[in-house]
């Protein structure tokens, strides 16, 4: 397995070259949202991953699962164009690797060389998973009352039993790509590339997307330059708690609570070059500024 590991290393090296992106960031001391921060960063490709966190071919909120299958056909288009600049695909469905274990992106996950890391991993258990959980001393509260798990759906609250079995079939596993939800083997197959850029995706931000063993918050404590793809994600927030917003203005200021205390944010057009991804059921004025 490690030849493999040189041989599609060499042909990531290959397709690489700059990455112009235009990151959003916002002051951490200001209230939520606060004012939008741009600046201009140019990534080598080669040096970059893209980690798709969570995208369950079902979910225990239908409203959610709805919106993750909208999604999942744009973020698989999004991935065919990252794959051809030579960026790093890495598909983490967690809890459910077990479906994938004879699958040569999971076998390429598993094949890579142990890298130690420069700080302890997460160890806490949640939700089938080592969990970074929020950090007082590095981010505030989170600007909406996720406590019931979030369920947006209006006719009735959906029963918290989880129905996943795999990653959203319409999310295309290819050669090169790697497969896992561990913190440690993510960390081995980033070492094994010399990857400093890890860009998140997936759902959900406000949950595993902030919180798994391969997410924002882990990455970000072992020095990875990270950023995430804010119309690549979603969030679990029911509009009937504190603030009492709709789910998708909810969303964005989960947004902007990570763009302030973690890192900043692109969209995915700076790798497709089309038009970013926007949920059918928002309905709110197209945004002035990306």
């Amino acid at each position: 397995m490690r030849p493999l590991l040189l041989l599609l290393a060499m042909t990531a090296s290959a397709l690489a070259g700059p990455l112009p992106l235009t990151l959003r960031s916002r002051p951490k001391d200001a209230p939520t949202p606060g004012p939008i921060s741009e600046s201009k960063a140019v990534w080598d490709t080669s040096k970059t991953a893209i980690i798709v966190c969570d995208m369950w071919d079902d979910h225990w909120c239908r409203s959610a699962a709805r919106r993750v299958t909208e999604l999942a056909g744009p973020l698989n288009e999004m991935l065919i164009a990252a794959r051809a600049k030579g960026i790093f695909i890495i598909h983490a469905p967690s809890s459910v690797t077990d479906f994938y274990k004879d699958a040569p992106q999971r076998l390429l996950a598993k094949a890579a060389p142990f890298a130690k890391t420069p700080v302890p991993l997460a160890t806490a258990p949640r939700w089938g998973t080592a969990w970074c959980w929020t950090d007082p001393r590095h981010e505030a509260v989170l600007p909406v009352d996720d406590s019931d798990m979030g369920c947006s759906c209006t006719d009735h609250k959906c029963e918290i039993v989880p129905p996943w079995k795999r990653q959203h079939p319409l999310i295309e596993l290819k050669p090169g790509d790697a497969l896992t939800d561990d913190g440690q083997e993510t960390w081995n197959l980033l070492a094994a590339r010399n990857i400093d850029h890890v860009i998140l995706c997936g759902v959900h931000l406000n949950m595993c997307v902030l919180g798994r063993p391969f997410a924002i918050r882990q990455q970000v404590y072992l020095g990875k330059t990270v950023a995430f793809m804010r119309d690549m994600t979603d969030s679990m927030y029911n509009p009937e708690r504190p603030p009492g917003v709709d789910h998708f203005t909810g969303h964005d200021l989960i947004i902007a609570h990570v763009e302030k205390h973690w890192c900043p944010s692109i969209t995915s057009d700076a790798i497709t070059g089309t038009k970013p991804f926007r949920f059918k059921e928002d309905q709110r004025p197209a945004p002035t500024t990306k």
